[in-house]
């Protein structure tokens, strides 16, 4: 009889409890991706979960590690803090495009600019998932919500806000990336980035952050497969895939898709 081998297992970080998101939403994959991080690097005894408000309100009940709830955009403010009283600890923001780059713009840049050394996951599917799908800083040009419903426009609201490229303006930041969860090439990828954050963060090298293109079908009026797609073939049109920032390796370059 062949020998058995184990190439995959639930991930000791996450807790076993059904998640409340919509079948199909990229939450589900980018939890899976960060918690596998955690258990490889061996540190989920002393990892610290920033739960913030959007549909990321619930990711305490989800990754098996101590947790605290921010209010609304103020997770890089919680996460300074306790990194500062515990520099020992692995502390981790987990944030949406509503909640980072609209009331927590400031702090995100701030927390940036300062080079706190903790890490920041961000999901960027572009609306406001939790509260009814209205326009989001990050809503493509043209993009229908419930408070575009003509398409965004850039008279009525602006572009399109690109917090990587901003962020990258600034001196503090140690590791910046952009990837996307749509094709298994680009979710491997995705975990490479989140992996080399967190790695970063232990090198206590400073702040940290990975972008994440995900899906939002119910608030695009899409199905599910649909926006999987859309996340490949639109979304990474208007924001590039791309390691903008990797102190330990002193290089960027653009995402391989391939890889």
């Amino acid at each position: 009889m062949a020998e058995e081998k184990l190439i995959n297992r639930y991930p000791d970080a996450l807790t076993d409890v059904e998640m409340r998101y919509c079948p199909g939403c990229t939450h589900g994959t980018a939890h899976r991706l960060v918690a596998e991080v955690i258990d490889e690097l061996g540190v989920r005894d002393r990892t610290v979960t920033i739960a913030t408000v959007g549909c990321s309100v619930f990711a305490y009940e989800y990754f098996d590690t101590d947790a605290v709830q921010a209010a609304h955009g103020r997770g890089p403010a919680v996460a300074t803090g306790i990194k500062r009283v515990h520099p020992d600890s692995v502390v981790f923001t987990y944030q949406g495009d509503g909640d980072l780059a609209s009331i927590g713009m400031g702090e995100i840049v701030h927390a940036a600019a300062r080079g706190e050394n903790f890490t920041v996951i961000f999901i960027n599917n572009a609306v406001f998932g939790m509260t009814q799908g209205q326009m989001a800083p990050t809503t493509l040009m043209g993009q229908k919500t419930t408070t575009s419903p003509r398409g965004r426009t850039a008279e009525e609201a602006g572009w399109p806000i690109r917090v990587c490229e901003l962020l990258d303006t600034l001196e503090g930041p140690a590791f910046i990336a952009r990837e996307a969860l749509s094709t298994p090439q680009r979710i491997r990828s995705a975990k490479r980035s989140i992996k080399r954050a967190f790695e970063t963060q232990l090198a206590g090298r400073g702040f940290s952050l990975v972008e994440l293109l995900s899906s939002c079908w119910t608030w695009w009026d899409m199905e599910p497969v649909e926006a999987i797609y859309h996340i490949e073939n639109t979304m990474t049109e208007h924001f590039p895939l791309r390691i903008f920032r990797d102190c330990l390796t002193g290089q960027s370059e653009e995402v391989d898709s391939n890889a």
